[in-house]
């Protein structure tokens, strides 16, 4: 079975939103950075176990997005290419809810 989405012009269209989507999910790291390096501090200055418990799932996010490229690529290299296309698109989507998570804890 051909699909239409097989043809070069729509893999390299591919190729670059792969790209570009994973260009943004790097940029979600810098501001991970910057939250897990402010709740590590509030941790160990605190004596209360709910502060260690928000740093340990907020230093364990990458492992997400990390995840999902990962997958893209696999998707991308077998020929699926909407498969790839949304786990790339994932990758840098994942903040938000992962955020608001870590905010209601």
């Amino acid at each position: 079975m051909i699909e239409a989405s097989n043809h070069p012009k729509n893999r390299v269209i591919l190729l670059i939103w792969m790209v570009l989507s994973q260009l943004l999910m790097v940029a979600t790291l810098f501001i991970w950075i910057l939250v897990i390096g402010g709740l590590f501090i509030m941790a160990t200055n605190s004596t209360s176990p709910r502060h260690w418990i928000q740093a340990i799932i907020a230093g364990m996010y990458p492992t997400v997005p990390i995840t999902f490229v990962v997958g893209s690529w696999v998707a991308y290299s077998r020929r699926k290419n909407l498969m790839a296309a949304l786990l790339s698109g994932l990758s840098f989507l994942m903040p938000v809810p992962f955020y608001y998570l870590l905010a209601s804890i």
